[in-house]
């Protein structure tokens, strides 16, 4: 496939990323000036950058003076090194800094169009916040969440206005990454949709629309990706190994170098959260669980899949982590041998193509190219193979379900194919 043809189709499924196939494209949008933005940390600082680049007004709330105080000062720092790269004026870090109005409390967003909230991920931390925003901010504004895997429903349902209420995901850092996932809810009014899906470009962003499950498009395929990661450490790869491949492949890191920069204590918090309803008879790698537990969390703490030298992210491969793989390994009882590395991409690439196939089907995402724009833009996918959907297509839809059906009998029920999927193929499609 040719570099071009795969840039053309990710330039075409961008601009259909933006269409609402069930709301007319001539909906009258909201007008959204001032912008509230709630938490002063690397997410909520990084939104207020966004729409202060773009020229609106925000006022930045955050509980206590020392936490607004390092929110402004990171702020004014990611500016000042734009302006010594002469990509902007000292005049524009000004003019930014000056459109951010920083505050200690809600009462200041009253009269806001739009508030967004970047607290943190807890359900109840966020109901509570959103029943005091229905108090506090005018009638039509628009309440985005920030969640990038609640329930948007049971937040909604905490104000009087559930059909004012949406997630708009941001990915970190915020101010750079060019992805939104746009999370409709139940009750959300056409008109909020249409708004956010229009205002995402004139701030920079490429928007995508999803409907809610537990992660939303993203993140959901990321945990079966993630998964089958770790199975193959067990079945006899290293983590160098495993993020060598797939860098290879293209990613823009490996998922055991992503980790360790996103940090290992937020997805450990989100198994402890699913261990009661977890299915105990399916195969479970505690590898990263045991990392966590010895405090490992990552870049931030020094050590993670990886350890690093104080002041430098350059991941250095750890005997010990090798040795906690192989004692998991032998304690689940799993022979390890010789892992190729189209071992490593199929088992890896196509998990994410199998879940994708399956959000296609419950409807999560609209289109196949949607999500093909939210693995380019949020997650790293080579753009050159245009995304985990487009590549499957290339490769061929019955190579990929024959591949998964393989994996399927050999691995059990993580694998079973995708309906959707199975009916493509069944009717002799090529696409999705």
């Amino acid at each position: 496939m040719s570099q071009q043809s795969a840039a053309d189709y990710l330039r075409e499924a961008e601009q259909t990323a933006v269409r609402v196939d069930d709301i007319p494209a001539d909906t009258p949008v909201r007008n959204v000036g001032k912008v509230g933005v709630i938490g002063a940390g690397t997410m909520g600082g990084g939104i207020a950058m966004v729409f202060s680049n773009a020229g609106h007004d925000v006022v930045l709330v955050e509980q206590a003076q020392e936490g607004l105080d390092r929110g402004l000062a990171t702020i004014k720092g990611n500016y000042d090194r734009t302006a010594a790269k002469g990509k902007i004026s000292e005049q524009d870090v000004a003019e930014r800094m000056g459109r951010i109005t920083p505050s200690l409390s809600l009462d200041d967003l009253a009269d806001v169009d739009l508030v967004i909230e970047a607290v943190f991920e807890d359900l109840e931390v966020k109901k509570d916040l959103f029943a005091r925003l229905d108090k506090i901010v005018k009638q039509g504004a628009i309440l985005g969440t920030n969640t990038s895997r609640l329930d948007i429903d049971q937040i909604a349902a905490a104000t009087e206005r559930p059909q004012d209420v949406i997630g708009l995901h941001f990915f970190s850092p915020a101010n750079v990454m060019r992805l939104l996932e746009v999370v409709r809810g139940e009750k959300t009014a056409p008109d909020v949709i249409a708004t956010c899906m229009q205002l995402a470009p004139t701030v920079g962003k490429k928007p995508v629309l999803a409907r809610i499950c537990d992660g939303f498009i993203g993140n959901r395929m990321l945990t079966p990706y993630r998964r089958e990661a770790e199975f193959v450490l067990e079945e006899g790869a290293t983590p160098e190994r495993v993020d060598g491949v797939l860098k290879n492949f293209g990613m823009a890191m490996g998922p055991f170098a992503m980790g360790d920069l996103a940090g290992l204590d937020v997805s450990w918090a989100g198994r402890k959260r699913q261990a009661a309803t977890r299915d105990k008879s399916l195969r479970y790698s505690t590898v990263a669980d045991r990392i966590c537990e010895a405090g490992r969390f990552g870049q931030k703490t020094g050590a993670g899949w990886y350890r690093y030298e104080k002041g430098d992210r350059t991941p250095i491969p750890d005997p010990e982590i090798d040795a906690l793989i192989e004692k998991s390994a032998q304690e689940a009882g799993i022979e390890r041998g010789e892992v190729s590395d189209q071992e490593i991409i199929d088992r890896t690439i196509l998990a994410l193509v199998n879940e994708g196939a399956q959000l296609l089907d419950e409807g999560i995402a609209q289109r196949a190219s949607d999500i093909d724009v939210v693995y380019v833009n949020g997650y790293g996918f080579p753009a050159d193979r245009g995304g985990p959907m487009h590549w499957a297509e290339q490769r061929g839809l019955g190579e990929v379900l024959a591949k998964i059906e393989e994996y399927h009998r050999i691995h059990g029920a993580y694998w079973k194919p995708a309906e959707l999927l199975r009916r493509r193929v069944a009717d002799g499609a090529d696409r999705f």
